[in-house]
């Protein structure tokens, strides 16, 4: 039977301990009065609504998926989705970290990041409801009009109305500056939208009582490419006078994906013909107002992987202290049974320890990253603004990819734990190797994600965003470099940093002469810039669980083990891709098309 605990104790280690989120909060005017034992609460409460309410729906809704009827074009969600859905809204938890000006509660996004890790975990199909109407609301907040703000964000901040992102179309996936749905002016202010979308997350659905759709469309005087591309808020139902969802608008569903996972979020094929839309921000900017959306989305891919590997790992150690499978090699272990729990083999150890260390990691960096948005957004001091808005933006891909990317390693990893019963449906282990596939696909593929890094994010700038986080690893290393029980983590750390910052530079000079050397090495390029990330974040923890191991909370031992093997085991990896990236394009370019 599958399970899912909240892991309360290490969310208050990274939170508390580590990154001290109290003290940095209350630099923040907004949070001065905030406390850890609030921030406990907070996320104590939501573990239990996740375990209680959202994972015992987990399976079920995995079996039944969505329902689609062709003759009202209508989508009914997985039983017992919508209930959740009003018990999630009824206890506040859209609202969250919203702007208390719209009727948000104002908390930190440290705790909305941590809030979607275990929601995750949860219910990764039902999350991503909520979780669109949060880029939403995000969207509308950095372009949307005055009216527009005042009338449609108090009513996705109390879930009422959700929201999507519709982008892709049949003919064009991340290469947007190809879609073709046109937006007609009309005399009263409003657009004309027509076209057709694919993939569009909870395009419909019977949760909520509208939907606005966020939607991509050229104008009539629109110049080719991504330069043409406005942006326009589309609800499924056209408010009233009072406000209230009046007449059906012109965006339907016209069928909803047979899927690989995710089977109970409707991803639908949506069809606007003449929709009724209002345009978002200016004419010809939509991409770079549909860029906060994207964003948000790209670190909710990353948490929607981190939650998974938690929830696998956990399914997969409990399993593995019971499943009894011959004796260690070393001698029995447990005598009285016929067998040894399968526990005690090394290599069953090694597949638990890459998804803990994968979901250790992660846990830290997300909660790090997330805590730069609440300096970006809300720090006094300008420079501080700058500095988390540049490391923001550095490691937004690496979160994407680097955690969708490690999900699906672990949580292949956990099911391979339960051996031939890991494939059987009723434990629930392949259904989080089917969901965790499609986030290293959607919100950008890994791939661009790793072009974005490296072309855009570092060697645009010439490596300014870049140098900032290694300042952080460098001060970390100088603090540490005389003490003797740190030299395992600090000597590896240093040295990846140093080559990094090598292969950084040959592949400056090597992308200037011929781009496609940049394309070539950025997929291997993300993974080495994330391990130095997970090491960087590794070594603090490890730092931690030094000093704390003598007051035999069995919490720290558990911790630096973890951070011994991610160093041992995980971490060796950066010395393939650093190959990988520095073996150049000519062995990927030069076999003609016609030869594969």
């Amino acid at each position: 039977m599958a399970q899912y605990t909240p892991p309360l104790r290490d969310l208050q280690f990274v939170m508390h301990e580590l990154l001290n989120v109290e003290a940095e909060l209350r630099k923040l005017p907004p949070h001065a009065d905030i406390d850890a034992e609030t921030i406990d609460q907070v996320v104590e409460e939501m573990g239990k609504f996740c375990s209680r309410v959202l994972f015992p729906l987990n399976h079920s809704g995995d079996r039944e998926g969505c329902h689609y009827d062709p003759a009202t074009q209508a989508v009914t969600t997985p039983k017992g989705y919508k209930e959740a859905y009003q018990q999630y809204i009824e206890a506040g938890w859209p609202s969250l970290a919203c702007d208390p000006e719209f009727g948000g509660q104002g908390l930190p996004h440290v705790m909305s990041s941590v809030m979607l890790e275990m929601l995750n975990s949860a219910n990764q199909a039902w999350t991503m409801y909520p979780g669109l109407s949060h880029g939403a609301y995000a969207c509308l907040r950095a372009h949307g009009t005055p009216e527009q703000k005042a009338f449609y964000l108090p009513r996705l901040i109390a879930g009422e109305w959700m929201g999507t992102m519709c982008l892709t179309e049949p003919h064009c996936g991340t290469d947007l500056g190809l879609l073709r749905s046109k937006a007609e002016p009309q005399a009263d202010g409003s657009y004309r939208i027509s076209g057709a979308k694919i993939f569009i997350s909870a395009g419909e659905h019977d949760m909520a009582a509208n939907i606005v759709h966020l939607v991509l469309a050229r104008l009539p005087d629109a110049p080719a490419g991504t330069r043409g591309i406005s942006l326009f808020l589309v609800p499924k139902f056209l408010p009233d006078a009072n406000g209230n969802p009046g007449a059906r608008n012109a965006i339907s569903c016209g069928a909803i994906e047979e899927k690989m996972g995710i089977h109970g979020n409707a991803t639908c094929q949506m069809n606007l013909d003449g929709a009724t839309g209002w345009i978002i921000g200016e004419p010809h900017k939509g991409l770079n107002a549909m860029f906060v959306m994207m964003n948000e989305a790209r670190l909710g891919v990353g948490l929607q992987s981190l939650g998974l590997t938690e929830v696998a790992y956990q399914n997969a150690v409990a399993y593995a202290r019971e499943r009894i499978q011959m004796r260690s090699l070393s001698g029995a272990k447990a005598p009285e049974q016929a067998a040894d729990p399968i526990i005690v083999h090394p290599d069953v150890r090694r597949m638990l320890l890459t998804a803990r260390a994968y979901a250790e990691g992660g846990r830290a960096f997300t909660t790090f990253v997330s805590l730069q948005a609440d300096l970006e957004t809300k720090h006094p001091d300008a420079a501080v603004r700058e500095e988390a808005a540049d490391l923001l933006a550095l490691l937004t891909p690496i979160v994407k990819a680097f955690l969708t990317d490690n999900g699906w390693v672990a949580t292949s990893e956990a099911l391979q734990v339960f051996g031939g019963h890991g494939y059987i449906a009723e434990n629930g282990m392949e259904q989080y190797v089917r969901d965790a596939r499609i986030n290293m696909i959607y919100e950008g593929t890994n791939t661009i994600q790793s072009l974005d890094l490296l072309a855009r994010k570092i060697l645009m700038d010439g490596g300014a965003k870049l140098q900032k986080f290694g300042a952080r690893v460098q001060a970390f290393i100088a603090e540490n470099a005389g003490d003797e029980s740190m030299k395992e983590f600090i000597e590896p750390l240093a040295e990846l940093g140093d080559k990094l910052t090598k292969l950084t530079m040959e592949l400056g000079m090597k992308a200037m002469q011929n781009p496609d050397e940049a394309g070539a090495a950025a997929v291997p390029y993300l993974r080495v810039a994330g391990h130095l990330v997970y090491a960087w974040l590794f070594a603090r923890m490890a730092k931690i669980a030094l000093e704390k191991q003598g007051s035999g909370d069995a919490f720290y031992k558990a911790k630096l083990a973890t951070a011994r093997f991610y160093y041992a085991r995980l971490l060796p990896e950066t010395a393939m891709l650093i190959r990988q990236a520095r073996s150049g394009a000519a062995c990927l370019i030069d076999l003609e098309a016609e030869l594969f």
